[in-house]
């Protein structure tokens, strides 16, 4: 075990631990949106940012990813950090201003309005959808695609149908509603699945899954297709 201060107080950690995970271990909360605990950290959404102690000033750095050291001096709240959240979340609300989650989490640090428009859409490009379908499935259906402003997901029916194993991982992991049930099952129509398809299976349950909807369209049944 290791032991760091955070906000005033002495906390332990257990070694390798982030500083996120010690603070939430101790019951102090700290803001993220991109971080799940199944997942690996991914420090994107710069929410979880801490002031640190160090020999040369106080620093800013992702919680997330930050390692939990020995005798650091860690501050969640200062207006250090405060200040670098509202920033965040003023540039998360210009470009998912419709999103409810954001909407909260800006209204709850003081930001009511942006004052630049980024679009409407509700993806903030966290990555969870992308890391789950990798890390938890393994379909590796999504990803990722481009750079700078014209970065974005590419969803299940428009990228991969064949990898896709219609789990909707993705749908129940986005924090702002981006991906809805029906963009991975109702808008895919069989002919994607293509004569070649092989269904996958579920990294977690072992079962090799197909949705129930094509089940219909076919109009077999499940073991009559050689799923």
């Amino acid at each position: 075990m290791i032991t760091l201060t955070i906000n005033g107080r002495e906390v332990k950690a257990t070694e390798g631990s982030t500083i996120l995970e010690a603070a939430r271990e101790s019951g102090i909360e700290i803001p993220t949106l991109c971080y799940h605990e199944a997942l690996e950290p991914y420090g994107s959404c710069r929410l979880c940012v801490v002031e640190l102690a160090t020999p040369r000033g106080p620093r800013l750095v992702a919680s997330c990813v930050y390692p939990a050291e020995e005798g650091a001096l860690v501050k969640t709240d200062s207006e250090m950090v405060q200040s670098s959240r509202r920033v965040t979340a003023e540039l998360l609300l210009a470009a998912a201003p419709n999103a409810r989650v954001i909407r909260e989490l800006a209204n709850k640090l003081g930001v009511k309005e942006p004052r630049i428009s980024l679009g409407d859409s509700n993806c903030i490009l966290c990555g969870l959808c992308v890391r789950a379908c990798r890390e938890i499935v393994g379909a590796n259906a999504i990803s990722l695609v481009n750079r700078g402003f014209t970065k974005e997901v590419r969803p299940p029916f428009e990228i991969g149908s064949n990898a896709c194993i219609g789990c909707t991982t993705c749908v129940f992991i986005c924090p702002t509603g981006a991906i809805k049930l029906e963009d991975v099952l109702a808008n895919r129509s069989v002919h994607r699945w293509a004569s070649a398809f092989e269904a996958r299976a579920c990294k977690i349950c072992g079962d090799h899954y197909l949705a129930p909807e094509f089940v219909a369209e076919v109009g077999q049944p499940l073991e009559e297709t050689g799923v």
